[in-house]
């Protein structure tokens, strides 16, 4: 298990149990309160649950991470020459003084 799972994990039972205590007691303040640390909870639980299958993923097939990473790479770097390329207006440019080269 990965450490964000378990902080997730207690989160939620954390969220849960402020959430009935704040049921019982009707203060709605702390029953939302419960409800969000619960949800946030589940949340950092999921997230845990992604990265070790990532991790898994990535430890059993090597070279399929290493084409994907490139891919990404070079897609952004794609992506960056571009961009930069469309934000340059030519016409804006001052002529350059002196030498040349």
């Amino acid at each position: 298990m990965d450490t964000d799972e378990i902080k997730g994990a207690t989160n939620e039972t954390i969220g849960k149990v402020q959430d009935v205590v704040g049921s019982v007691t009707g203060d709605a303040g702390a029953q939302l309160a419960g409800k969000a640390k619960e949800l946030s909870g589940k949340a950092q639980e999921v997230y845990g649950q992604a990265t070790e299958q990532l991790r898994q993923l990535t430890a059993e097939n090597p070279l399929i991470t290493l084409a994907v990473v490139g891919l990404v790479g070079f897609l952004l770097g794609a992506l960056f020459k571009s961009a930069n390329r469309d934000s340059i207006n030519h016409d804006d440019v001052p002529p350059a003084r002196g030498r040349r080269y």
